[in-house]
């Protein structure tokens, strides 16, 4: 005998939550696993309005179900933020659908949520594990300088931080401030690059009342602000010769004269200096004066671009979107994978803060709920005639094999280099051209 369907006694079974809601908002039916995320008894839900039940983060601004109601488009795996009956703030998964009856008339709408608070908190967990000081990272590369960042903050002495504009020498130059004893002190940053000789020398030394015109009383400098604490000199490549000479004097002697002045002033102040510039090269070319290097060369830190630590894009651009979506109060919930593709196999000049900027712009531009293809610049997008593409509807195994395509490209089919490049042991990329089927590029000469 054909036994009669109970919907009800299906949508109980389901591990998910699920509940349907009529043209005017209003719950029809909520399942049990609706009732244990939410807190809320099936019938106390039911006839409510579905906002007044989940109280989700997205209910009035951007209701996914009124999205899917107004558009007919699906909504896949989408993470909101509900408050259960408990007043706790739980993350869900969500997906909707329209709504039909037996004629194919729509009804409704249909929302399924999942409880994802585990894995929420091991992507915190994993954050953590990633992220030192504010700075986001996998890489082995910055993984070694993290481990070195506690024994350099513990000393006085001074720091110089190399690597390319962009890489975030001003956030290790905090970092090692906020390690070091001189914590609860001021940390003072200036651009060396952006002032002028006259300028600069009153930013860094200050100056007495009547020192020049519109002097009209003291100002202390920089040395002074940051007494007890630490100065980041960014960009000290740029000083002229003269500067240099009078900022020998200071660090050796921990002694300087404001502008006007004619008594000497004892100053403590920790001093980390950056460049994007290769200093050693400079004092070759008798353009940076060698006993000046050898005074701020005591520890150096040389940090990788972002092209040899490709593994962190991924990484970089979730720590973004957290942020932009906390500044704009929005809940964009990351990128797509052609997106992705694109993101990965560009070469970053500008390095994290490029990414960034492109990230920010991405943002701004998205119209749905996840960062497409379509959002990012137009020389993103177009990509490199010679770089294999990933296909439409592309899956992450896909996105990884043309990463490994193109990275391989860019360095003639050798893999010694690519690995380095991307920061991996040749072993591990080995491992992953042979599970991704990828015929490599023969070798080019060098």
């Amino acid at each position: 005998m054909k036994m009669p369907i109970r919907i009800d006694t299906i949508l109980d079974s389901i591990a998910d939550g699920v509940f349907t809601v009529d043209h005017d908002w209003r719950i029809t039916s909520f399942n049990r696993a609706a009732e244990e995320i939410t807190g809320v008894p099936r019938k106390d839900a039911v006839g409510q309005f579905c906002r007044e039940v989940l109280k989700a983060d997205v209910c009035d601004r951007q209701c996914v179900l009124r999205y899917t109601k107004e558009t007919g488009r699906e909504v896949v795996n989408r993470t909101v933020h509900i408050i259960n009956a408990r007043g706790q703030r739980l993350p869900v998964s969500i997906s909707t659908a329209i709504l039909k009856d037996e004629t194919g008339q729509a009804i409704g709408a249909v929302e399924t949520f999942r409880d994802i608070s585990r894995e929420e908190d091991l992507r915190k967990k994993l954050e953590e594990k990633y992220t030192f000081q504010d700075i986001v990272s996998k890489s082995h590369k910055m993984r070694e300088i993290f481990d070195l960042l506690p024994d350099v903050a513990a000393s006085t002495s001074t720091v110089l931080l190399q690597g390319e504009s962009g890489t975030g020498k001003e956030l290790f130059a905090q970092a090692i401030h906020n390690l070091s004893p001189r914590s609860r002190r001021p940390f003072v940053a200036v651009n060396c690059a952006a002032l002028p000789d006259t300028l600069l020398e009153a930013e860094l030394f200050g100056y007495k009342a009547g020192a020049f015109t519109d002097a009209k009383k003291d100002k202390p400098g920089r040395f002074k602000l940051a007494d007890r604490g630490t100065l980041f000199l960014d960009e000290i490549g740029d000083i002229s010769p003269a500067l240099q000479v009078r900022l020998l004097r200071v660090l050796q002697e921990k002694i300087y004269e404001p502008l006007g002045g004619v008594e000497s002033i004892r100053h403590d102040a920790r001093v980390i200096a950056a460049s994007n510039r290769d200093l050693q090269e400079l004092v070759k070319e008798g353009r940076f004066r060698e006993d000046l290097y050898y005074r701020i060369n005591v520890l150096k830190l040389v940090l990788p671009p972002l092209r040899e630590r490709m593994e962190d894009v991924p990484l970089l651009i979730d720590h973004f979107i957290r942020i932009f979506n906390a500044l704009q109060d929005k809940s964009l919930q990351g990128v797509d994978d052609q997106a992705l593709a694109c993101l990965m196999a560009y070469h970053y000049p500008g390095n994290v803060r490029e990414l960034e900027n492109i990230i920010e712009r991405a943002f701004i531009l998205c119209k749905s709920g996840i960062i497409q293809r379509r959002d990012l610049p137009e020389f993103l997008r177009a990509g490199r005639e010679d770089e294999v593409e990933p296909p439409d509807h592309t899956t992450f195994r896909e996105v990884e094999a043309a990463f490994l395509i193109n990275a391989l490209k860019r360095n003639n089919g050798n893999r010694a280099q690519t690995a380095r490049e991307l920061g991996i042991h040749k072993s591990t990329l080995f491992r992953r051209i042979k599970a991704l089927g990828i015929k490599e590029p023969r070798p080019g000469r060098s």
